[in-house]
């Protein structure tokens, strides 16, 4: 029967459209990269999905989230993916979490219960723990590396963690991941050379913090302020969900 997903199943066959219908996958971290893997994961037909982001839209993030609009502006980023998930595929089961992922955090899910994780959160220790957790659980895994302060994404790549160059957060997390004994991990990642930001002030959010109220992480509390573009998290997200898809039909 056509049906919202014919054209997907053109390509992939019935068989593999049951599988993803069948399929749960958790997102951590829902901004400018995990939105854009949310997006396609509903339309692709993956019948539940686990959002995990404690944060809210922000007018800073229209630039380049596919969840941000100016009507969306101070509501939590889970929320406004959800909605947009149930308008794209309403039988498609969503769970939210308003949870900021740490390894303090990290007891509130049952890693076993997905076929598939994604880690597109910032921090180190938060990306550790989703990696040790998901290996443990035997849950396949895909991590996303630095997306900030670049401006070609032609330059991204999927490759083993181990292969990685020349992004700043794939040798930290080489380095950890060794320390701890993960052979091996899928991630995406740009050999692109970070910019360094501009620094002016009549556009910093240190001088014109606009985080909606209620926010408890504000992005002032960073060390630097990265910058970015509509372009680059949303290709890094795409290329991470279709290797998420292909995997679950394999």
């Amino acid at each position: 029967m056509l049906n919202q997903f014919s054209r997907t199943q053109l390509l992939y066959g019935a068989d593999a459209m049951e599988k993803l219908a069948s399929s749960r996958v958790a997102v951590f971290g829902i901004g400018g990269v995990g939105g854009y893997v949310v997006e396609a994961l509903a339309r692709s037909g993956v019948g539940a999905l686990d959002l995990i982001d404690d944060d809210k839209v922000c007018l800073t993030n229209i630039n380049r989230q596919i969840i941000a609009t100016v009507s969306t502006v101070g509501k939590y980023k889970v929320d406004v993916a959800k909605e947009r998930i149930l308008d794209i595929n309403p039988r498609c089961s969503v769970k939210t979490y308003k949870t900021f992922f740490l390894p303090e955090t990290q007891d509130e899910f049952d890693f076993r219960e997905y076929d598939y994780v994604v880690d597109a959160i910032d921090t180190v220790t938060g990306k550790l723990a989703i990696i040790e957790k998901a290996k443990a659980a035997g849950t396949e895994v895909i991590s996303s590396m630095g997306a900030g302060n670049k401006v070609n994404a032609a330059l991204f790549e999927v490759a083993d963690i181990y292969e990685t160059s020349v992004c700043p957060l794939a040798k930290v997390m080489r380095r950890e991941c060794k320390k701890r004994g993960i052979e091996s991990l899928k991630v995406v990642y740009s050999k692109e050379k970070p910019l360094r930001p501009l620094e002016d002030m009549s556009i910093s959010c240190r001088a014109h913090c606009v985080c909606p109220p209620g926010t408890v992480r504000h992005c002032t509390e960073r060390r630097d302020i990265p910058g970015s573009v509509a372009f680059v998290p949303s290709v890094a997200g795409l290329i991470i969900a279709g290797e998420v898809i292909n995997d679950l039909v394999k």
